[in-house]
Order: structure tokens, then C-alpha cells, then sequence
């Protein structure tokens, strides 16, 4: 899996931080092989519009960890809300439970944080989920699961995370291993042209 993430990365030319920290090492793919997959010394063409806008696509999938049918009604959703921009869209992936996980720092990457979820290590409300996709509202709060706290992976989690930031519209607890959406997520920075994608989406 890890070769795969890998090689999404190279073939788009870009660090997506797929796989978390590794990425911002010596270990990550695209500084060890700076070219596309296949032949070395192959080169990044340069894209026409449509090209590069299916680019950028690729980009928001791969980071995101979405089907493109998934992406594709994330899009129309945004649409029927009246929030068919870039803004809009990232506000909707920014909320997505999973992705909320990896932002509060509860884990390493959106690619651990989607497993953890659905295997219904967290709650939201109170309530246990397994289900990636559900869109956070403001108020919501995502908490470990008492019954999970005592795993291996959770174990140490707060003395570990000390120091992390989350982002402003999260609110962290740390002592309750729980995070509030306070607010909308704002300034999303993404190596991803947004827009080319909501252009794609609007032919």
C-alpha cells in the first residue's frame, strides 16, 4: 500500500502528505526519486487545460482518499448548498469525520485516520461511528472511545501530542482526548488549484 501511496505522489509531481510525516523526510518518495514512475529520467509533461484540471483532480482525490464518484458528489453537494467554489468544497472535505481526526491530531495521516475511524474507535456526539464520510457541523465533538483509549495506538497519544497545534476551528482537548468543530475551516492550504477542479466539475 505504502509503494502505491508512493507512487500517486510521483506521478502527480507533488507532496500530498499522504503518508503524514514521512513525507517532510529524507524518506519521502518524491525527494529519493524526483521523477515520475517508470523509466528514470522521465520528465513531467507540460498539461493542456483539461489535462491539467484532471491534475488537480487526481490531487484532491489522492489527498482526501475518495473515489471519484465520492469527489464528484462531494461537489454536487457543495452545489445544492450554494457553495459550489473552492471555499465551499474544502469546507465540506475539511469536516469530513475522518479528516477532522488527522486535523486534531488524533492521527499521523487522513490514511490512518480513515481506518481508525472505521473500525469505530472515536464517537461523535457521544455516539460511535464508522462511517468516513459524515460531514462534522459546528458544536460537534469527536472523542476517542473509552473502550478504545487502552489501545496500543492511543496509549501515550496526549503526552506525544503536546505541542501540536490543531487548526483554528478545531478546539482541542487533550486530558479527554476529544476535539470540537468551533468554527468553519478557513484558509485550507492545499499544493491544489481548487478552482481548476470546480471548472472541471462545471461543464
Amino acid at each position: 500500500m505504502q509503494r502505491v501511496l508512493e507512487k500517486k505522489e510521483r506521478s502527480l509531481g507533488t507532496k500530498l502528505s499522504i503518508k503524514g510525516d514521512r513525507c517532510n523526510s529524507p524518506k519521502c518518495a518524491l525527494t529519493r526519486k524526483p521523477y515520475a514512475p517508470g523509466a528514470h529520467g522521465k520528465r513531467f509533461k507540460k498539461l493542456k487545460e483539461y489535462g491539467s484540471q484532471m491534475r488537480e483532480k487526481q490531487k484532491i482525490r489522492f489527498i482526501y482518499g475518495l473515489r471519484d464518484n465520492q469527489l464528484r458528489n462531494v461537489f454536487k453537494e457543495a452545489a445544492s448548498e450554494g457553495k459550489a467554489g473552492a471555499v465551499g468544497v474544502l469546507n465540506l472535505l475539511e469536516r469530513r469525520v475522518d479528516n477532522a481526526v488527522y486535523r486534531a491530531g488524533f492521527a499521523p495521516s487522513r490514511s490512518v485516520s480513515r481506518h481508525l475511524v472505521t473500525h469505530g474507535h472515536f464517537l461523535v456526539n457521544g455516539r460511535r461511528v464508522s462511517t468516513p464520510s459524515l460531514v462534522l457541523r459546528q458544536g460537534d465533538v469527536v472523542k476517542v472511545r473509552p473502550e478504545s483509549a487502552a489501545n496500543k495506538y492511543f496509549s501515550g497519544l496526549a503526552e506525544k501530542m503536546k505541542g501540536y497545534e490543531a487548526p483554528e476551528w478545531i478546539k482541542l482537548n487533550m486530558n479527554n482526548l476529544e476535539a470540537e468543530v468551533s468554527g468553519e475551516p478557513r484558509d485550507v492550504d492545499l499544493p491544489v488549484d481548487v478552482g481548476a477542479v470546480v471548472d472541471y466539475y462545471s461543464k
